[in-house]
């Protein structure tokens, strides 16, 4: 039986589309085996490209390949492929590179490198591609959150991103094909799907007639489902008709991940991001006032460049202001190729340290004080593991719907099922909570 092994780099879309990749191998009769302690017949790279630091990662895993086993089929794909595929194919040892598009001709290209014995170069012109390419995954190892990729490419040319380079212009995928997708996952046992794209909640603006609303009310419908989780919503994408689909149905979780990068006018302005700090507070006061107990999460760019003192403390008191559940800092990092690495007013490295600390400590106040709100209260969790560092201690950790981590006592037979935990101590990554027995028909049938 021919093997094949697998490294992705980068992001949760990378992750989905390896999976993708998988079950084309797993279907054509290959075994998967560990990248690291195995030896494979080919080996896929599913590289990132988000930083500079991303390529030279992905490099040192191409090249970590090719010494594992110099008769095997290196493939390299993802991002990096796919902005540069020429630095690629001169890594010695590497035989095929696709992009982020025609990944479903993989097999054929690896048979056709087998057969040639020379170096191909599969990769497409981005930019001209419209159509959302159809991978199916219809379950994934050792997950028990499911996730569903509804859409592809950005069309917003952040100035600190390359990522439109690498995966081209916004396509949506078909909502037939998305909803046939969600009803294989729920077949195959997930109680939870996460819905995923470069721009997920940009779905819909190629289609006619079609939105990301009356997808999410779609969802909402198919039966089996108990959780739906949005991977990432844009500020202005949380419109009064998504707000209403989210409020109609207690399967769509309480938590939206809503970037803001900057917490400053004029840093948003250098960023070309299209929203003011004024217009990202509204849409988030809307939300709370309908959703009092939404978790907001983020991400934060800090010291962008031009970014002065005044500035991040502007973004900093309304980042207070605002108080997110969680914020995901991030050091400003230049990417070659994109108008910001090209800036002068770079800054320095030091103080961009220093306020990276002064954000993640605020990140944690918020994240205490909002899970302090839920102490007493009964949750539903879906226990993912086994608590990290406490293996075989009874002890199970998972996911409430609001984005609470909780570590409860419990049996590894609960992993993926939904379990009622109520919170008993609040904490900043984690929560400890103890398990609410079920009701009993009897109980039940009194109340």
């Amino acid at each position: 039986m021919p093997t094949v092994a697998f490294h992705t780099l980068g992001c949760k879309v990378n992750f989905y589309d390896t999976e993708a990749i998988w079950q084309l191998f797993k279907n054509d009769g290959y075994e998967q085996v560990d990248f690291e302690s195995q030896t494979a017949d080919v080996y896929v790279i599913n590289t990132c490209t988000v930083t500079n630091t991303g390529d030279k990662k992905s490099r040192q895993i191409i090249r970590r390949a090719v010494r594992r086993n110099p008769e095997a089929v290196i493939a390299v794909t993802g991002c990096y492929a796919q902005t540069s595929p020429a630095e690629i194919l001169a890594i010695p040892g590497v035989d095929l590179v696709i992009g982020t598009q025609g990944r479903g001709e993989i097999l054929s290209l690896v048979n056709e490198v087998r057969e040639r014995r020379e170096p191909l170069n599969a990769v497409r012109n981005i930019m001209k591609t419209r159509q959302f390419e159809e991978l199916d995954v219809p379950d994934f190892a050792d997950r028990t959150r499911a996730f569903l990729k509804i859409q592809e490419g950005c069309n917003n040319f952040c100035t600190f991103c390359i990522i439109p380079w690498s995966r081209g212009l916004l396509r949506s995928r078909q909502p037939e094909s998305v909803l046939k997708q969600a009803k294989m996952l729920v077949e195959a046992g997930y109680k939870e799907i996460v819905l995923t794209g470069i721009h997920t909640a940009g779905y819909g603006e190629d289609l006619e007639g079609y939105n990301f609303a009356a997808l999410l009310r779609d969802l909402g419908r198919v039966e089996g489902i108990e959780r739906l989780r949005i991977s990432s919503i844009e500020a202005s994408q949380i419109t009064d008709e998504v707000i209403d689909v989210l409020m109609s149905s207690d399967k769509f979780c309480r938590h939206l991940h809503v970037p803001l990068q900057a917490g400053d006018d004029d840093v948003l302005k250098r960023m070309r991001r299209k929203y003011t700090v004024a217009e990202y507070a509204e849409r988030i006061a809307r939300l709370r006032e309908l959703w009092p107990e939404v978790a907001i999460t983020t991400d934060v760019i800090v010291g962008f460049p031009g970014e002065t003192d005044e500035m991040f403390e502007n973004g900093y008191r309304f980042m207070k202001e605002l108080g997110f559940s969680e914020m995901h800092v991030f050091p400003y990092s230049k990417r070659t190729g994109t108008p910001a690495a090209r800036m002068t007013d770079q800054v320095d490295e030091e103080l961009k340290n220093e306020r990276v600390h002064k954000l993640i400590d605020l990140s944690e106040e918020m994240q205490l004080a909002y899970a302090e709100r839920f102490v007493g209260q009964t949750l539903t969790v879906i226990p993912e593991r086994e608590a990290k560092g406490a293996e075989g201690q009874g002890l199970l950790s998972g996911y409430t719907d609001n984005y609470l981590q909780v570590v409860f006592p419990g049996d590894a037979s609960l992993i993926g099922q939904v379990i009622e935990v109520r919170v008993v101590e609040a904490g900043v990554n984690e929560c400890k909570g103890e398990r609410v027995p079920a009701k009993t028909l009897t109980q039940a049938a009194s109340f």
